[in-house]
């Protein structure tokens, strides 16, 4: 075939739509995500329309298509799920916030911005990684992986400016007076 569908295969792919999205459907937790996954692989099939060996197999090639797209729909979901249960393990404890030592608190400061926003509503705040997700237009997945950059960005700054009182922890601060 062509390197892009022909109009009576288009056609054809158009006919079975709601069949595709049932299928999807029965796949997937919502009927948004369903839909999502649907267009998303029409948008993949116009662009390997060149796979596609005959007419004839364009339905059986979309399915094909579709189950791929699904698994990969799962794949991000788990790759999201273990970022936050990452994030969640490395949860400061809450007693530990009052005996942080101030530093830490000027050194924010000196991150770069999507670094210090991320620990500021995180961290600091008691803010969610969903909420610093939808305030910065990104995944929680992606949420979850800037605040443990920005964790490790400020623990450098800390063994920097701190030293040695920051291999103790900091909870009795000498690195700074007044």
């Amino acid at each position: 075939m062509s390197e892009t569908l022909t109009p009576s295969a288009l056609e054809r792919l158009l006919a079975h739509r709601d069949r595709f999205l049932n299928f999807v459907r029965k796949r997937v937790d919502s009927p948004e995500t369903a839909e999502d996954i649907l267009q998303a692989a029409f948008l993949r099939g116009l662009e390997r329309a060149e796979t596609v060996r005959d007419e004839e197999s364009v339905v059986a090639w979309f399915y094909r298509l579709l189950r791929n797209a699904v698994v990969d729909h799962y794949r991000r979901q788990d790759v999201e799920r273990r970022g936050l249960e990452a994030w969640t393990l490395q949860q400061p404890d809450p007693e530990m916030k009052r005996e942080v030592c101030d530093c830490i608190f000027d050194l924010v400061a000196t991150l770069k911005p999507d670094y210090r926003q991320a620990l500021e509503a995180v961290d600091l705040g008691e803010g969610s990684l969903r909420d610093l997700a939808s305030r910065a237009g990104i995944t929680p997945g992606n949420a979850a992986v800037r605040v443990h950059r920005a964790r490790e960005a400020l623990k450098r700054q800390v063994r920097l400016v701190c030293g040695s009182c920051a291999e103790h922890g900091c909870v009795d601060c000498s690195c700074r007076s007044g």
